[in-house]
């Protein structure tokens, strides 16, 4: 009851009071333990209105950061969508419960097992996962109505765009190592159109078409 309540409280003062409006994000929100993709000594703040790290160098995201990308993806319940850098796994829970099929790419091993193990646990059996590079996308499974990144990179990678169907939505973070601008991408006949969805700071996008390993 208490982590409910924290949810709710979460929902509306620091997501729908600033203006994420999609119903099926703000009930997805609502609904998901965002406290068990946390250790247990930070599931206390798992609510707040701020990342908090998971091991491994990751963070799962601010809340809201989790809810405008979500929003801007514009899903449907038959959407399927691939999801670059699984991380804690709450925004691939988020994605299940909108979607008919989330394909989902985690690059850290101990990550990936971890997340599969709390996916199968709550029971979202229409996830996909992998151990592998994102970057590279999921050609085999393509072409996806929808593709979100959830690390920062050098530059859209071409490849993923690729792999959007036409009318497909890419949302990813472009930047510098320190700060990014979060991008839609949507996939016309005759290119991409390109909105700019405001300043964010995500850990960097690691692989063949992001930042190199050091």
């Amino acid at each position: 009851m208490k982590f409910r309540r924290l949810r709710e409280k979460m929902v509306s003062t620091q997501i729908e009071a600033r203006g994420i409006h999609d119903q099926r994000v703000l009930e997805a929100m609502r609904k998901v333990p965002r406290h068990l993709f946390v250790g247990e000594a930070l599931q206390d703040q798992a609510y707040g209105d701020f990342p908090l790290p998971i091991g491994e160098g990751q963070t799962i995201s601010q809340p809201y950061i989790v809810a405008e990308m979500t929003q801007a993806l514009e899903l449907a319940e038959n959407d399927r969508v691939l999801e670059i850098g699984t991380g804690s796994g709450y925004q691939t829970a988020i994605l299940a419960e909108l979607v008919y099929r989330v394909y989902t790419i985690e690059r850290v091993r101990q990550l990936f097992i971890e997340v599969r193990q709390m996916l199968d646990r709550l029971n979202y059996y229409n996830v996909v996962a992998k151990c592998s590079d994102g970057t590279l996308g999921w050609p085999e499974e393509a072409p996806f109505e929808a593709i979100i990144v959830t690390a920062g990179a050098p530059k859209v990678p071409e490849v993923l765009v690729e792999q959007l169907k036409l009318g497909g939505r890419l949302v990813i973070p472009v930047g510098n190592r320190f700060s990014q601008t979060l991008l839609k991408i949507v996939k016309h006949e005759d290119g991409i159109h390109q909105v700019d969805l405001g300043g964010c700071r995500f850990v960097k996008l690691v692989g063949d078409h992001g930042w190199k390993e050091a």
